[in-house]
């Protein structure tokens, strides 16, 4: 995951800013959350269908354990003072990946309806298969997440050869991750957070064996790391 995005531990401090946790933040972002799996029982309840509860709730039980030594997080929405569609409401925005349904009626037919926060059809699945279906889908979306946010980040990082370039560059709102040679230096950095409230993000891992012969893009003098700069907020 790091591989390059990662800091250089100084004598006085250590890079560890945006530009990997940009990555980070967002394809991981659905591990930060409590539940990756919100599953819905849609039930009358136990004085109401006793039999039909029941067997929602078998089902429930045997996926969740079967998903959980999977390594899934699932989180069981059992409150009966929520309409169902409430609670979809409510995992969408808390940002669950996946949602599972399952009713007396998918219990009758052993199976269990899966929603995607992403949007598209749902997806009816065999209970047995549900677990495994889980963590094919989440990696599917990791995946996903990971390449769009990698994307976003190589088109949004710019080789700058002068200071004047990313200046004005970050005056016209032309913003991203601006990549410099650079000389490490208090004064100046500081000079160029006041000037135009550009910070070094992080040196890359991957880029500091290119200097030879580079020099800084704000003083002129033999650069000693590759950086990082972007505007602060």
């Amino acid at each position: 995951m790091m591989r390059g995005w990662c800091c250089l531990l100084e004598s006085r401090r250590c890079r560890w800013r945006a530009a990997s946790s940009y990555v980070c933040a967002m394809a991981y972002a659905h591990r930060s959350i409590p539940a990756q799996v919100a599953l819905v029982p849609i039930v009358k309840g136990a004085e109401k269908d006793p039999e039909g509860t029941q067997t929602v709730m078998s089902l429930v039980d045997k996926v969740v354990d079967e998903c959980e030594a999977l390594g899934l997080r699932v989180k069981v929405d059992d409150r009966e003072n929520m309409r169902p569609g409430a609670k979809y409401f409510e995992w969408e925005r808390k940002g669950a990946p996946l949602r599972l349904e399952v009713g007396p009626r998918d219990a009758a037919s052993n199976v269990m309806v899966v929603a995607s926060r992403l949007g598209g059809e749902k997806q009816t699945i065999a209970v047995d298969e549900v677990p495994s279906y889980l963590k094919q889908r989440l990696d599917e979306m990791q995946a996903k997440l990971f390449a769009d946010a990698s994307q976003r980040l190589s088109d949004r990082t710019i080789d700058i050869d002068t200071y004047e370039d990313m200046k004005t560059r970050i005056a016209n709102e032309d913003l991203g991750f601006f990549r410099v040679y650079w000389k490490a230096d208090d004064a100046n950095e500081k000079a160029i957070k006041e000037d135009c409230a550009a910070t070094i993000r992080c040196y890359p891992l991957d880029a500091q064996g290119d200097l030879e012969g580079k020099t800084c893009f704000y003083s002129g003098e033999p650069a000693t790391h590759v950086a990082l700069f972007a505007r602060a907020f």
